[in-house]
């Protein structure tokens, strides 16, 4: 198991941490794959009814790793940023609840990753954006599940770059779900853990695969399609510069 996630259990739920704060906890190789092996794990254990997904302070998580994937070819970026994607598109579809503590930044895929959690908590003081397209390319997976929350007008508005938001901002947005004071968002969405944890586990189970079709309906085509338009963004200008930042050595 990597150190890049880290699991603590709690009676009847799971905290689950991506602890790479000097990179906001942003999602290369390694912490993907780890973080799908940990939700894969907890949710095959009977003790756990509910994880919760947090980042290390002082974010959330910041999206891709740019530094990593800025020295990838392009179809190798594809190939990693479609990894990430079959990992978010499984939260729908794991028989336990997720749900999102957001406090610093969610962004880009951080931003992306929350709303496949079956609900999110932020702070009011948290930072939402997608820089995607403001950096030259189409989000490369999950834009499903923004489409399941605020429906395609505001989800295209969004995806844009255009409407940054605050946790109070994403909340009447639809983007999250609950509202906590800055520092608070763990320990709500740890509350909400608990209560569902304390529910009938067969009736939580079967109400999340009932609605799992519908929240994330043809997520796995879309998300090819946005590989695709990924890969022929990555050859602009725009984006060819953004990506050029980011192999310089630090």
């Amino acid at each position: 198991m990597t150190e890049q996630i880290q699991t603590d259990r709690h009676e009847g739920f799971a905290v689950v941490t991506m602890n790479k704060p000097r990179r906001r906890n942003a999602l290369g190789m390694e912490s993907v794959a780890g973080l799908g092996a940990a939700l894969e794990t907890l949710a095959a254990d009977p003790g756990c009814r509910a994880v919760v997904l947090a980042g290390a302070p002082p974010a959330f998580c910041s999206g891709s790793d740019l530094k990593e994937l800025g020295g990838l070819s392009i179809p190798e970026m594809c190939h990693h940023e479609a990894e990430t994607a079959a990992m978010a598109r499984r939260i729908a579809h794991l028989p336990v609840p997720v749900i999102a503590a957001v406090e610093g930044y969610a962004l880009g895929g951080g931003f992306i990753l929350a709303t496949a959690c079956d609900a999110v908590v932020t702070a009011r003081g948290a930072k939402w954006g997608l820089p995607e397209v403001p950096n030259g390319w189409i989000p490369p997976w999950g834009l499903q599940t923004l489409l399941a929350r605020v429906g395609p007008v505001k989800a295209q508005q969004i995806t844009w770059g255009f409407l940054e938001m605050d946790g109070a901002e994403a909340v009447r947005l639809g983007v999250a779900d609950g509202l906590a004071e800055d520092g608070g968002a763990l320990a709500m969405a740890s509350d909400w853990a608990a209560r569902i944890a304390a529910l009938p586990a067969d009736a939580v189970r079967s109400t999340k695969r009932f609605f799992s079709a519908a929240i994330a309906a043809d997520a796995e085509r879309q998300d090819a399609e946005a590989n695709r338009l990924f890969a022929a963004d990555c050859e602009s200008a725009e984006a060819k510069a953004t990506l050029a930042r980011f192999t310089v050595p630090a």
